[in-house]
């Protein structure tokens, strides 16, 4: 996703997490609201609209609680990896693009972005429209505007990007709903983003990312066009380093010609001599025994949809496994394997078994399960991490 204010879903989450600070008294709130309505109007915000989104809504404390939460886990890349590419992934996006074939097929005749990379950017951010979120857009963005934050200007802003497409009739008041930070729809667009980039896909005269599949899907494949994608050259492709490889020299943007990565010794996976135009980067999230990358401009296209690396690359991964080609070949630098989602509910379930309170069984590891691993990591005499890993899988399966 780009830099605020033109972003999408978790990255900008993430970036704001230090940002909010302690909030105003919420007597103040309606008169914070009364001058955002000020604000809306000037920007052509009509009154009605604005009674209409806002009846009803009040200070959120939970948005607050969740916009200061910082996470204690940082997730290994391999995890981060297995979670959001695993074989169900794969099977689901299979299914969504045999469903939606006609709106995938537009959207790359009039974008010329290739379905495949559309249809990972979509199951990445939404599970291909399985998870929305549940936040209530205006009632979340009215918090943070009125919050005492740093960024309660930019919060503003995206809900007065908010109350115009309320106003222009795209979206009902009711089905914007999305992250606490305004992330919504089924690619997750924040909604100055969907200002200036979502389209109208199915010819009914309305952008609505959330309901329609050809709008939201038309609409990512406008902002990957916007960014430069170019279609017919690949993402990248997995490489293999040479003994001895300087990874400060990796990265997306330290970009050479492919001679140049070529006479360093890199190599594709099967030691075939390197191909493409340049200038291209080298990733290599694990370091130099994981996993490498050889990435192109248009996997900068990729990143610029959540302005992190390794989200660009599960992307990348996923649009290569839908098109039925291998994901990542080479080993991760680690004993414990990654688990899927599969194996993630599996030991979920086992943890509830035993009694432990994980919440429901769903393959999301929040805190209720790391707690849950670390006390069985203690009791089984293995380090404390609270990571859920092959071995602690294995050991209650066991």
């Amino acid at each position: 996703m780009p830099k605020p204010p033109n972003g999408t879903g978790l990255a900008l989450a993430l970036s704001l997490l230090a940002s909010v600070s302690a909030t105003p008294a919420l007597a103040d709130f309606d008169g914070c609201l009364s001058g955002i309505r000020a604000q809306a109007a000037a920007a052509g915000v009509s009154g009605r609209a604005f009674e209409a989104a806002t009846s009803g809504i009040s200070y959120d404390d939970k948005v607050i609680e969740l916009s200061q939460a910082q996470p204690e886990f940082k997730t290994p890349i391999w995890d981060y990896m297995a979670a959001l590419v695993d074989d169900e992934r794969v099977e689901d996006g299979r299914a969504a693009m045999r469903q939606h074939a006609d709106a995938l097929a537009r959207a790359e005749a009039r974008f010329g972005v290739d379905r495949y990379t559309i249809a990972a950017v979509w199951g990445v951010e939404s599970n291909f429209g399985k998870n929305l979120g549940k936040m209530p857009l205006v009632q979340s963005l009215a918090t943070l505007a009125c919050s005492g934050n740093r960024r309660r200007d930019f919060f503003r802003g995206e809900l007065i990007a908010t109350l115009k497409i309320i106003d222009r009739g795209d979206i009902a008041p009711e089905r914007l709903t999305g992250s606490w930070a305004g992330a919504f729809g089924q690619t997750q667009f924040m909604p100055t983003t969907y200002q200036r980039l979502a389209v109208d896909g199915d010819g009914d005269g309305r952008r609505d990312v959330v309901d329609s599949v050809a709008d939201a899907v038309a609409s990512t494949a406008n902002f990957l066009h916007v960014a430069k994608w170019h279609n017919g050259q690949p993402w990248g492709y997995e490489v293999r380093l040479p003994s001895g490889f300087n990874t400060a020299a990796a990265g997306r943007k330290n970009k050479k010609p492919v001679s140049h990565w070529a006479s360093l010794g890199v190599t594709r996976l099967d030691g075939r001599p390197l191909s493409g135009e340049g200038p291209v980067g080298i990733l290599a999230p694990a370091g130099a025994s994981g996993p490498a990358f050889l990435v192109t401009k248009n996997f900068d296209a990729i990143y610029s949809y959540n302005a992190a690396e390794s989200y660009g690359l599960a992307i990348a991964v996923l649009s290569d496994r839908l098109r039925g080609r291998p994901g990542v070949q080479a080993a991760w630098p680690t004993d414990d394997p990654p688990l899927s989602r599969a194996e993630r509910r599996d030991l979920q379930v086992r943890l509830t078994s035993m009694g432990y309170d994980v919440g429901e069984p769903d393959g999301k590891v929040g805190q209720k399960t790391r707690d849950a691993i670390k006390d069985i990591e203690r009791k089984l005499g293995m380090p404390t991490t609270g990571r859920p890993g092959g071995k602690v899988l294995e050991a209650l399966r066991r």
